[in-house]
């Protein structure tokens, strides 16, 4: 063998197994400038991630029966959801969509990684989107690195102004959309005023200019910082990594040891490796998988791309880096994808999701709250006739508006008569009242103690009613 077949490196040693760990852990900001690489994981990546971003910003304008289709108004507060009302007392129906969000999220970490980071996460879609803005302005990787170390003049100046104004559009855009869900785009964009932003409350303001700024901030300054330093998804991923979780991998047997050759040519020695450091160059978090499994690594298979191409040019086969497992990879077994893991997370899903659906069914269209005067919990009047005054708060969930009337019911009621301040009670869609009544018995015909009630609130057109129970008290004087 000639002097200039022998390897250059000694080969690398292959780890027993994949182990996570972090190249550099300080929180030292290095400035990233990823190399855009086309391929079947980015073209996957392109359409869900900006499927995602474009429903975000659309998502305010829906409009269902009238209003807007999503509305989380946390000053009443109400949160409307295609039709559905959902008030303070209905918040225990979130926990339960926020529990199957993260169950699925998990169940997801278990089998794929941490696909959610690199094709769904907004993180990652800020991210993506600011680096292509510097991308159109400034040009490719070469000409941002450029850039950075250029001194500044004039065309550094304008560049850069060019590049902030971009990032500025989407921040306030983004910030209008978030904004839209709280106090809608009837109050945001159509108050009246002209132009629309000087009919905005101090508030409005104060939010919009915090939004833009920390979407401004994250997008453009924090990057891959978040991902490695803040995000604790990204720390604890780990834990839940075992050797049938699905991971963009450098396979070490064969490609190491690497280094530079001819076309067509394979070195005896040599492994499939080029050492072409394209894997590293179009990485968004900067780390080169050769050097196993990271924290910052987000899976977007950018590496794995980036690494085809390089073996269709050099005539070696594709997969040197690939998603695989450790079980594949390292111990040559096939993957387990059945385990008892896979049934736990179903079942757990499965008994979320009954319970949501149950609950969202099972929301009634009006509701009614009993609350007893507690200063004065019976009083005899002027006729000797015994009060007991409540509360009735009653809350019209429908869409529409409906006219009221109460009654009451029971079988021990017997010389007792509710008194109410209205004879009717029309509410609005989705608006609660507060209405208090009496109940005025006749100390000859109700028994002494406390005797059941029950109060019926009622629709004029039958549709609806609800019923709450409570107790008429009699204490007589001794």
């Amino acid at each position: 063998m000639s002097e200039e077949q022998k390897p250059k490196k000694k080969p690398r040693p292959i780890p027993e197994k994949i182990i996570p760990h972090s190249k550099d852990m300080d929180a030292t900001k290095h400035r990233v400038h990823p190399r855009f690489v086309k391929g079947k994981y980015q073209n996957i990546r392109l359409i869900s991630m900006y499927a995602i971003f474009v429903l975000f910003l659309i998502a305010p304008w829906i409009r269902w029966n009238g209003r807007q289709a999503i509305l989380l108004n946390v000053i009443e507060p109400k949160f409307y959801i295609f039709g559905a009302t959902f008030m303070p007392q209905d918040f225990y129906f979130f926990a339960f969509v926020f529990i199957i969000a993260a169950m699925t999220l998990f169940m997801v970490t278990v089998y794929a990684g941490r696909v959610w980071c690199g094709y769904a996460c907004p993180q990652t879609i800020y991210v993506h989107l600011y680096q292509h803005i510097e991308k159109w302005i400034i040009g490719d990787r070469n000409k941002r690195i450029k850039f950075d170390k250029a001194p500044w003049n004039a065309e550094k100046i304008f560049k850069t102004l060019a590049v902030h104004a971009a990032w500025g559009v989407i921040s306030a855009a983004t910030a209008l959309t978030f904004i839209s869900f709280i106090v809608g785009t009837d109050y945001l964009f159509f108050n009246g005023a002209t132009p629309f932003f000087m009919g905005w409350g101090k508030m409005t303001w104060i939010f919009f200019l915090i939004i833009t700024f920390v979407t401004q901030t994250n997008g453009g300054y924090m990057r891959e910082q978040m991902c490695v330093h803040m995000c604790p998804y990204g720390r604890f991923q780990s834990v839940m990594f075992d050797k049938d979780t699905l991971l963009v991998s450098y396979d070490y047997e064969r490609g190491e040891p690497r280094g530079a050759r001819k076309k067509d040519t394979h070195p005896e020695g040599y492994g499939d490796c080029v050492d072409c450091s394209m894997c590293v160059q179009v990485c968004p978090t900067g780390i080169d998988i050769r050097d196993g499994l990271q924290v910052e690594c987000i899976q977007c298979a950018a590496c794995v791309d980036a690494c085809n191409e390089i073996m269709d040019k050099v005539g070696y086969p594709r997969g040197l880096i690939r998603y695989t497992t450790e079980r594949q990879l390292v111990e040559k077994q096939k993957t387990k994808i059945i385990g008892w893991r896979i049934f736990a997370y179903i079942g757990v899903l499965s008994a979320c999701i009954i319970a949501a659906t149950l609950v969202a069914v099972g929301r009634a269209p009006l509701e009614m709250e009993i609350r007893h005067d507690r200063k004065q919990i019976s009083t005899i009047g002027r006729d000797g006739m015994i009060e007991n005054s409540y509360v009735l708060k009653i809350v019209n969930k429908t869409d529409q508006r409906h006219v009221y009337q109460v009654r009451l019911d029971g079988d021990n009621t017997a010389g007792m008569t509710l008194r109410s301040r209205f004879k009717e009670l029309p509410l609005q869609a989705n608006e609660p009242y507060d209405l208090p009544v009496s109940i005025i018995g006749d100390p000859s015909v109700v028994q002494p103690g406390s005797t059941p009630i029950t109060i019926t609130v009622y629709s004029q057109d039958g549709q609806y009613s609800a019923s709450a129970q409570d107790v008429f008290i009699y204490e007589p004087k001794r």
